[in-house]
C-alpha cells in the first residue's frame, strides 16, 4: 500500500467501501426532505446532503454504480482520478480529478443522478483522497451496484470501460 494513503486511512478512520476503496461519512445534514417533497424516484425521506471522504490507492477501483442523486466529487491530495461514466442514453463521459488544472485536471466533478460511474486512477502507483458530497443525502438502500452482463447487454460499445469497472 502506498504510505500516505495507509496515513490518510489511519488519520480519517476510512473503512472499506462496498463499491472499493475506503470512506468515511462525515456530515449528514440533520434536516431532512420529505418524500412527498422529492422525485418519485426516492423511496422515502432523504436528508438534505451527506459527505464522505473516499480514497483509491493502487490498483483498487470504485466499480460502475449509480445513485438517485447528483454526486459532487471534490479532489484533496494524491495522483489522478479518472471518473468514468455512462448516461442512460450510452454517451461516456470522463472527468480526471487531480492537482494539475494544466494538465487538464479539475477540482470538482458532478455525476448526474442516474448516470452510471466509477473511478480509477490514472497511475497505480499513487493513491487519491477525494470528498463526495450527494444531495439529497446518500442512503445505502439505494446504492445500485452494476451487473456486468446487463451493461454489457445495455451498452456493448462500453464493453472496455464496464469490463474494467466491474467484477
Amino acid at each position: 500500500m502506498h504510505p500516505d494513503a495507509a496515513r490518510w486511512i489511519e488519520l480519517l478512520r476510512l473503512t472499506p467501501h462496498p463499491e472499493g476503496g475506503f470512506f468515511r461519512e462525515t456530515y449528514r445534514a440533520e434536516e431532512t426532505i420529505a418524500s412527498a417533497h422529492l422525485p418519485a424516484r426516492f423511496a422515502g425521506a432523504r436528508a438534505f446532503a451527506t459527505a464522505i471522504y473516499f480514497l483509491l490507492e493502487g490498483r483498487q477501483v470504485s466499480r460502475l454504480h449509480r445513485l438517485r442523486s447528483d454526486e459532487v466529487w471534490h479532489f484533496h491530495a494524491g495522483g489522478p482520478l479518472v471518473i468514468e461514466s455512462i448516461t442512460p442514453d450510452g454517451a461516456a463521459g470522463r472527468a480526471v480529478l487531480g492537482p494539475v488544472p494544466d494538465a487538464g485536471h479539475v477540482f470538482q466533478h458532478v455525476v448526474p443522478a442516474g448516470h452510471w460511474f466509477g473511478a480509477v486512477l490514472e497511475r497505480p502507483d499513487t493513491y487519491a483522497l477525494v470528498g463526495c458530497t450527494v444531495a439529497p443525502g446518500f442512503d445505502f438502500a439505494e446504492l445500485e451496484l452494476a451487473r456486468r452482463d446487463e451493461l454489457l447487454a445495455r451498452f456493448p460499445q462500453h464493453r472496455a470501460l464496464i469490463e474494467r469497472l466491474t467484477p
